[in-house]
């Protein structure tokens, strides 16, 4: 008489012991990804042994039935998560590149791990690490390298690599190489990507440069390709795609190169070939996660899949084939699709959202076979602590929370229900569109979070563009690989779509951007979301609306009246600072151009402005070089409004995307109670010949009310610092832009003496071909008792001058065990 209230006891004992597990590996995976640093390896190893005794214990003891043993189970489970990474970060951390290597010729021996990628400057690809020499000694370095393969000196800055023409790199190819390398260090901006933490996901220790000097041992090509099969196929598609489409086809489509990109990114993987004015229709139109592979593709394959086995299946069983009576069809279905989705993935590249979505398919699949029937916010939870216990970094990618919200979200609004159910391309339809909203709709709050934008014409584009890449192009595409005339065929279906797109992307209202928010401002904003999306009484719904308001209307922060702040961003070698008054924006220089495809404008100023809610009044560029202006193009088209204040010629480029200002001496302003004024070049310097360095227009900002200063000054050299002096004697700053980065042409004593700063901030790149900065500058500076501040150790840099004394680094203030660290 009691059997089922027993069971149903034992029922909730266990889904209460599950979900305190499953939570608490989710929590404590998430609090040691927030650590700045590593523990050592025995607190770590002491940690998780003592963690799983006491859990072992908890288990069999009857305590685990109520909350308070549920509650130390959770805290068990997220000790046990948090001491297991931290050993497997301890053992990553272990195989870091010696620092006495770093910039010294090595001959390494090894092999092509991946799909090398090209572009204008040569090719980067992965290196398996056979063996290493300095010299006739034997060293060890990280047995996985990203290298690349520069054909000019004007891509490189860590050496003077001459021009040379060198092979098409061949995955599985073993090479002899004299490399240098350097540790995996990367540039660091509040809201930026974080390239060290995807080198760190990825076991990249290490990266560097192939040397083709003259006095350098010329690379060897060892062995031809073999192994790496996968890799190989997808190259050699990739290869195929790029030539029979992009050039095959180009006298007919003029777009043709730029479908073959798209396709080659749809079945192989590879997103480096979509051209960038491709990827910001898309990111504008909010279907950029179509054009690669992604969780999407990877779904609708194993859907796909599972229908057409489970189809043959019972086909194959009317025929009298007894193995086919072995194993019923759904489960076939099932465990095929899932299998073959995951050769896709592994074809496409196996990418971390690859991986996501391999491990989410299994997951769900295996509970179905298993016939466990569990309420979907407890499959839900499984799904994610199952992808982290593989990837827990996972946690800090924005599709990582995309993807499990969506999910999430389409599970609570329940779309399956309600007026679309029934059957017929009607209710299709309808179901498709509801789903659609729904996840618009709620994911949208998040998207603002994480990117600081989102698409306004998302919804539509993406209820064209999802059945018809899903249906259409993509299944074309990957049927290519078996006959490769379809390829030109799905050239052809991404034609209409590619009109589409742009059409809508060139609306003016296309996209919104608006200031970063809080997360506890984001979390409220999802929850509102998610209510709106609910199948309830719309009376209920709106009270979703107040939750999205605080997002809607939040503002970041600006500098009080009479104050200003400055933002140096982290842009390597080369100079870009935002400042910032209590209503008004100037950028002093863009910083460099990276690459034909990439500058610093387009991937970290522009990200950041966006981030900040900015509108730029004016942008200074203080003259032409390459390191100062290289991205303001991407910030005037995002600015259009900006006035342009620079010393480059008439005749330069940049004068035809913006007509600007001369800046002379004697310019004068004042915002917000902040005084700007311009002190070099001066008029008459335009008119003879000068070095582009000594037209550097000189910009000092002072705060009225406290006369805390700043001067940036660009690349002037020791002579214009002399007649700067002469022309104003008064040049006492708290901060100071260091010039030319630290150049030993700059930072002459008589100067640093009239401007005696507090703080000093040398913008470079970390080992960068030109020294900067000096030695023998930086004693000086250190002489006067001057703080100098290098973005290498520092990443963006933050001072206000209401606290003229105090730097902030982004280093510090952001910092995570897998940045590097200079010693």
């Amino acid at each position: 008489m009691f059997a089922p209230h027993t069971r149903n006891s034992h029922a909730r004992t266990a889904n209460l012991t599950l979900v305190a597990l499953l939570l608490g590996w989710v929590l404590g995976t998430a609090v040691q990804i927030r650590q700045p640093g590593l523990w050592s390896q025995v607190a770590y190893a002491l940690t998780l042994m003592g963690t799983l005794s006491g859990g072992a214990v908890l288990l069999v003891t009857p305590l685990r039935r109520h909350l308070a043993g549920a509650l130390l189970l959770l805290a068990a489970s997220g000790l046990a998560a948090f001491s297991s990474i931290g050993l497997r970060s301890n053992n990553l951390a272990a195989i870091a590149l010696d620092p006495s290597l770093e910039g010294r010729n090595l001959v390494l021996t090894g092999i092509i791990d991946s799909m090398p990628q090209r572009n204008h400057a040569g090719q980067r690809f992965l290196f398996e690490v056979e063996s290493a020499h300095l010299g006739d000694e034997s060293v060890r370095v990280p047995s996985l390298l990203q290298l690349a393969w520069y054909e000019s000196t004007s891509t490189s800055d860590e050496a003077d690599v001459p021009r040379s023409v060198h092979a098409k790199l061949w995955v599985g190819e073993r090479w002899q190489f004299t490399v240098q390398l350097k540790a995996p260090h990367a540039n660091l901006n509040p809201h930026g990507f974080d390239y060290e933490l995807w080198l760190w996901e990825q076991g990249i220790r290490a990266t560097g440069y192939v040397r083709t000097g003259r006095h350098d041992e010329p690379p060897r090509l060892l062995e031809t390709g073999s192994g790496h099969w996968i890799e190989r196929a997808r190259q050699s598609v990739r290869e195929q795609i790029l030539k029979r489409v992009g050039e095959g086809a180009s006298g007919k489509n003029p777009d043709a190169r730029r479908f073959a990109g798209i396709l080659a990114a749809l079945v192989t993987g590879d997103q480096n070939v979509i051209e960038r004015a491709d990827w910001d229709v898309f990111r504008a139109t909010g279907v950029a996660h179509l054009m690669s592979i992604s969780g999407l593709h990877i779904t609708m394959f194993a859907w796909l899949a599972s229908g057409l086995i489970g189809r043959l299946w019972r086909r194959t069983a009317r025929w009298g084939w007894r193995w086919c009576l072995w194993l019923p069809a759904p489960t076939a279905a099932l465990v095929g699709g899932v299998a073959l989705a995951g050769l896709y993935a592994l074809f496409s590249g196996w990418g971390v959202p690859a991986q996501r979505t391999i491990l989410m398919l299994s997951t769900f699949g295996a509970l179905r076979l298993l016939g466990v029937n569990w309420p979907w916010w407890l499959t839900w939870l499984l799904a994610a602590a199952v992808v982290l216990l593989f990837d827990p970094w996972a946690l800090m990618q924005a599709g990582f929370w995309l993807s499990f919200v969506a999910v999430g979200v389409l599970f609570v609004a329940d779309p399956g229900g309600g007026d679309e159910q029934g059957k017929g391309l009607k209710a299709f339809l309808l179901k498709t569109f509801r789903e659609q909203g729904v996840v618009t709709l709620a994911l949208t709050p998040l998207s603002m979070l994480i990117f600081g934008q989102a698409s306004v014409v998302g919804l539509p584009a993406n209820l064209i563009a999802i059945p018809w890449v899903t249906l259409v192009i993509t299944p074309l595409a990957l049927a290519g690989v078996f006959w490769s005339p379809l390829w030109g065929a799905a050239a052809w279906t991404l034609a209409p779509l590619s009109w589409l797109l742009g059409w809508l992307a060139s609306w003016s209202f296309a996209s919104v951007s608006m200031a970063t928010v809080p997360i506890w401002v984001g979390a409220v904003a999802v929850a509102g979301g998610v209510i709106l999306s609910m199948r309830w009484p719309w009376e209920l719904r709106l009270a979703g609306l107040p939750l999205v308001l605080p997002l809607l209307l939040w503002q970041a922060p600006r500098p009080s009246h009479g104050t200003f702040e400055l933002l140096a961003a982290d842009v390597g070698q080369g100079n870009a600072v935002l400042v910032r008054t209590a209503q008004h924006t100037l950028v002093y220089d863009t910083g460099p151009r990276y690459s034909l495809e990439s500058d610093a404008g387009d991937r970290v100023i522009v990200p950041l402005l966006r981030a900040l809610g900015e509108r730029v009044d004016m942008v200074l560029l203080s003259h032409r070089d390459a390191d100062h202006i290289g991205g303001a193009r991407a910030v005037l088209d995002m600015q259009p409004d900006a006035t342009l204040l620079s010393s480059i010629e008439d005749r330069h480029p940049l004068q035809n995307v913006r007509k600007s200002e001369r800046c002379q001496a004697g310019q004068h302003w004042e915002w917000d109670g902040v005084d700007f004024e311009i002190l070099h070049p001066l008029q008459e310097s335009y008119h003879s010949l000068q070095k582009s360095n000594n037209m550097s227009c000189v910009l000092r900002l002072r705060a009225i009310g406290s006369g805390a200063t700043a001067l940036l000054v660009g690349d002037i050299e020791a002579r214009e610092e002399l007649a700067l002096l002469a022309r104003e004697p008064d040049l006492r700053a708290d901060f100071l832009l260091v010039p030319h980065h630290g150049s030993k042409t700059s930072s002459s004593g008589a100067f640093l003496d009239a401007v005696n700063p507090a703080v000093g901030l040398v913008q470079a790149g970390y080992r960068n071909r030109f020294g900067h900065p000096a030695p023998q500058v930086m004693a000086r500076y250190a002489e006067r008792g001057i703080r100098v501040v290098e973005s290498p150790h520092c990443g963006a840099m933050h001072w206000n001058s209401a606290r003229a004394g105090e730097v902030v680094c982004e280093r510090e203030r952001a910092a995570r065990y897998w940045h590097h660290v200079i010693h």
